[in-house]
């Protein structure tokens, strides 16, 4: 078997020991904090005691980290805050000082081990001038690559205006941005079976992405590098609707003044994260392999723990594909 050495670009990881939010801020029962009941072993609990998740040392320890990346040929991993941790409903300053304790704490393991991590900041993105800042710091002092998103912030889709200068800022300076299911549409109707996790996330990267392509952000800021989490949620699956819509009521859904939303799978990435090699096959006719990047949601049992094994196995793959799929467009992404 060939060694490809593998780039990651969707890696979740949290500081061991967080701060008490609302300790320090007086209110917020959705902070998180940690509950370290066993050496290895922590609870994800939020401020009203309210238990999210538990977790293992694999989220927060780089050399447990390394470890597994060895086991699996990964030589790089691209490091996101988990989405529960935005905050974008906190009080922009204390979502901003959230952020740079915790972008420091990225930019830090980067230093460290800057052959193995690189950082994906966060930012208070409900407060666009604090946002912008703050990425600024994250490219010049910080030398972070790029930054997360949600696919939505708070009332706001990701084609407000609002968001305009964000999007300049992470253009001019040539930061990447990942683009994260969270706060999923329906969760109140959707109180069994993981439902939030297997539909709402799906239709939460499809709605940002048509946010974006119908709000004419691919137009207006031709030189973003936008990667979409989960294989582009549902959006690949429903393209022939949506552009059929496009043809069909331009009134409603061309109001911007966009080409045909075909049109637009060059101008922006996903990761390989879909569980199923016929549907890959889909996108990788869809998006070519210029577009798909390996991404595995590591370190969470919905991830590819084996980080891209089976596009390695894939047999109608030649290897500059493989390559491609495993590491080039991972690295053309992340601009390293």
């Amino acid at each position: 078997m060939t060694n490809y050495r593998k780039i990651d670009v969707h890696a979740h990881i949290l500081p061991e020991n967080m701060p008490n939010l609302k300790d320090k801020f007086g209110y917020g029962d959705e902070f998180i904090y940690l509950d370290h009941f066993q050496p290895g072993r922590a609870n994800m609990m939020k401020a009203d005691g309210t238990f999210f998740r538990t977790i293992d040392e694999l989220c927060w320890n780089p050399e447990s980290i390394i470890e597994h990346m060895d086991k699996h040929d990964v030589e790089l991993m691209a490091l996101s805050i988990v989405p529960v941790l935005f905050y974008y409903w906190a009080k922009p300053e204390h979502t901003l000082e959230w952020a740079q304790y915790y972008n420091n704490h990225l930019a830090k393991i980067q230093e460290t081990y800057p052959t193995r991590f690189v950082g994906l900041a966060t930012l208070p993105m409900q407060d666009i001038n604090l946002a912008c800042q703050e990425l600024s710091r994250c490219k010049h002092e910080l030398n972070l690559p790029g930054v997360e998103i949600g696919t939505h912030i708070e009332h706001r889709n990701l084609d407000d205006e609002y968001y305009f200068p964000f999007y300049e800022t992470a253009e001019k300076l040539g930061m990447c941005i990942f683009v994260h299911p969270w706060d999923m549409m329906g969760q109140e109707r959707m109180p069994k079976y993981f439902l939030p996790w297997l539909i709402g996330m799906p239709a939460e990267t499809s709605l940002a992405i048509c946010s974006m392509l119908f709000g004419g952000i691919f137009d207006k800021f031709p030189k973003l590098r936008v990667l979409f989490a989960h294989g582009g949620g549902c959006f690949p699956q429903t393209i022939g609707r949506i552009s059929h819509a496009y043809h069909a009521r331009p009134d409603l859904c061309n109001v911007h003044k966009v080409d045909d939303p075909r049109t637009y799978t060059d101008k922006f990435y996903i990761d390989s994260l879909v569980h199923d090699d016929e549907t890959f096959k889909f996108l990788l006719n869809m998006f070519g392999a210029d577009k798909i990047a390996m991404g595995s949601d590591f370190p969470f049992p919905l991830g590819d723990l084996e980080h891209g094994r089976f596009i390695e196995l894939m047999k109608n793959l030649d290897e500059e594909t493989k390559v491609k799929l495993l590491r080039n467009t991972a690295k053309e992404w992340l601009g390293i």
